[in-house]
């Protein structure tokens, strides 16, 4: 196993709190981690029809195997236990009793949070980010390749090729967890819905549109949304909140959390195809904003993430929020930096102020830079810069 970044914040945590929720998508490498920091700790995997039925009809009797606590597997599928959770953590008074791990965050924190408020941690484990993935021997050097294979575990850790594990992993993982939550029966017209997701990503989400796209009404695109979300597939960026003028863009944008899946879903087959794919710049971007992402919830912090566009087309790509400052971030997926690269950045700082923004460019090149107009950060570096503390 290679180390992963939220480690120690896992290991923190549990000498705090008497349980911990780690979540994630499946395959995220929840399983192996919480086993790894807790070798001790008995398994228990929940989606053993046999264990589950036990846990479900018998929860107290269940629970009462592990006097000492347990890595609970996959707890969404008993949320129930949680109720009953509370009672054996309140009475035996130890920090790091029990560890949950969970894939759909719906039903888990719902239950988790009402049942042991003030009792348990949640946290999120996505798939590797790029610090991660360059543990493993043989990981891909090229931007491109980078963004094909995507940062799933299995991929590397078992060498699997990319476009076969993903296909798998759709038809395994998202259309069984949608037809258990949604009850979704019309597999085509949600296989429709998720490809038009894939060709949406970096842009305003238009539910409307995506629904008469499939078929499906905008209530129903709104709830598979939601699924998807929640199942930690994907995401909304939010736009930014301050008022300048009423005259901002309200709508969130969506992104994908893993550019190898999203890849996959747009039929996209080579690093040759990606590039001259015209959906290049938002895979990109979207990768950024996920690599951001991770560099928030790797370390236990909640990310303050938004984009900027107003009515007249300025548009900024990211905005990162750490109270103090603000980075706004430009996303350019070419390996050469030209000069227009910073025009939205500079637009952006005149409306709200030089003194409280820090411009920052990613691009897909190899120099990194300090510009008198904003930071230049490579894509092979974007681990590197401190996403967490802006300004400091």
């Amino acid at each position: 196993m290679v180390a992963r970044t939220l480690e120690p914040h896992l290991r923190a945590l549990a000498r705090r709190y008497p349980v911990v929720a780690v979540l994630g998508p499946r395959q995220s490498g929840k399983t192996t981690l919480c086993r790894a920091v807790f070798p001790k700790k008995p398994y228990v995997s929940l989606e053993d029809p046999d264990t589950r039925h036990f846990a479900t009809s018998d929860p107290r009797g269940f629970l009462s195997q592990y006097p000492r606590g347990a890595v609970l597997d996959e707890v969404q599928r008993t949320p129930e236990l949680a109720s009953y959770l509370q009672s054996i953590v309140d009475e035996r008074r130890k920090s790091g009793l029990f560890i949950l791990t969970g894939s759909e965050n719906f039903t888990l924190t719902q239950s988790v949070s009402q049942s042991l408020a003030g009792r348990v941690a949640l946290i999120t484990l996505l798939p590797m980010s790029l610090a991660e993935l360059r543990q493993f021997p043989k990981v891909p050097r090229d931007l491109f390749d980078v963004l094909l294979a995507g940062g799933y575990p299995a991929i590397y850790d078992r060498r699997q090729k990319p476009r076969e594990w993903l296909a798998n992993y759709v038809r395994t993982y998202v259309e069984r967890d949608v037809r258990q939550v949604l009850k979704v029966t019309d597999l085509t017209s949600f296989q429709t819905f998720l490809r038009l997701c894939a060709g949406h990503s970096a842009s305003l989400l238009n539910l409307s549109a995506l629904g008469a796209s499939c078929g499906i009404t905008h209530n129903t695109a709104k709830a598979w949304i939601s699924v998807l979300e929640a199942s930690y597939l994907l995401h909304r960026l939010p736009p930014w909140a301050v008022n300048l003028n009423k005259r901002l863009v309200r709508t969130p944008k969506l992104h994908f959390y893993d550019s190898g899946l999203l890849c996959y879903l747009l039929g996209i087959h080579s690093s040759d195809e990606l590039i001259a794919h015209p959906h290049r710049g938002a895979i990109f971007e979207s990768w950024v904003v996920s690599e951001i992402y991770k560099a928030h919830t790797n370390r236990g912090m909640q990310p303050r993430l938004g984009f900027f566009r107003d009515h007249q087309g300025t548009e900024v790509d990211v905005l990162v929020d750490s109270g103090k400052r603000l980075l706004a971030v430009e996303v350019k997926s070419g390996r050469t930096v030209a000069s227009d690269f910073f025009d939205a950045l500079a637009k952006f700082q005149a409306l709200v102020g030089r003194e409280n923004v820090e411009p920052v460019l990613v691009y897909g090149g190899s120099a990194s830079q300090k510009r008198s107009s904003g930071s230049v950060v490579p894509w092979a570096e974007i681990q590197g810069f401190d996403w967490t503390r802006a300004g400091r």
